[in-house]
């Protein structure tokens, strides 16, 4: 059985520069993914914008390129529960930027009433957006390396009473990236993958849980939601927010060679810390 204990909260440090890397991140257009997007952007980075909503990925698109020059992203729409076209966005990536060095599986929704799809979008297409990234990227292959870092939630630490799936999937999450993490070190892969678990976030998601239509018989919960948010707090707008903590602890994974497998926590009482395991299995040695 595995203890819990926290360390305390460090600060999330942006100054890194990725001139010449390329990332690839899923449900960019709004919310977490764009705040990554900008992020990787405004360090340097070439981006592809991969999501299912084609007029807010294009509006999405139009706006960097102002900013940031239109070669420097590219917006392909891609359902991630189609392995189809998952695949064909990791090609049109590589086709287009000639590399691939980061990718975010960040594309999630919160369904409990739909919860196949919650499983397919937020665990499926997880576990095939990091399995395409290290076909890509590791060394076993004939990759150069890179970084995946795949979203969970607190909920994939805690039970949330209000969404029985959506907690099965980012618990998955989070066991599948320190599993196959341990899987990179010690086959070599060269590639380093970790996960992020925010708190509530002001995001469109954050508005599932008031729609009975997605939420339907956990509705009930809503109230006691509304409770829990005001109890931990919601964090900053990262639409307004520069660098939101949450793009902090991006940067943070990136910067720091030493992280793999790591479990981040993100809250708004806490800032950026992680969940630290105090017993591990023995892992197979390859010989």
């Amino acid at each position: 059985m595995e203890g819990r204990r926290e360390e305390p909260a460090v600060p999330g440090d942006t100054q890194i520069d990725l001139t010449g890397k390329v990332a690839l991140v899923t449900g960019a257009a709004q919310g977490i993914g764009r705040s990554f997007t900008e992020a990787l952007l405004r360090h340097g980075a070439k981006v592809a914008l991969v999501d299912s909503n084609k007029s807010i990925g294009e509006d999405c698109k139009k706006a960097l390129d102002e900013e940031f020059g239109a070669a420097n992203s590219l917006f392909i729409t891609c359902n991630v529960g189609s392995e189809e076209q998952l695949k064909g966005a990791f090609q049109k990536t590589k086709d287009f930027f000639g590399s691939l060095d980061i990718v975010c599986n960040n594309a999630g929704i919160n369904n409990e009433n739909k919860w196949e799809q919650t499983i397919t979008v937020n665990l499926i297409s997880v576990i095939r957006g990091t399995y395409i990234a290290l076909d890509y990227m590791s060394r076993e292959n004939g990759g150069k390396g890179g970084v995946i870092v795949n979203m969970s939630s607190l909920a994939g630490l805690f039970p949330a009473a209000h969404g029985p799936v959506y907690t099965a999937t980012k618990h998955g999450v989070v066991g599948f990236t320190r599993a196959i993490a341990a899987t990179s070190k010690i086959l070599g892969y060269g590639v380093r993958i970790n996960t992020i678990c925010p708190a509530f976030v002001d995001t469109p998601l954050l508005n599932s849980v008031n729609h009975e239509e997605i939420m339907g018989k956990y509705y009930v919960f809503k109230d006691a939601v509304e409770k829990l948010i005001q109890h931990y707090g919601i964090l900053e707008n990262i639409a307004i927010c520069r660098p939101s903590l949450i793009v902090q602890g991006l940067m943070k994974i990136l910067q720091e060679d030493e992280l793999n497998g790591a479990v981040m926590k993100i809250t708004k009482s806490q800032g950026i810390h992680f969940e630290v395991y105090e017993t591990t299995l023995v892992q197979p040695e390859v010989k």
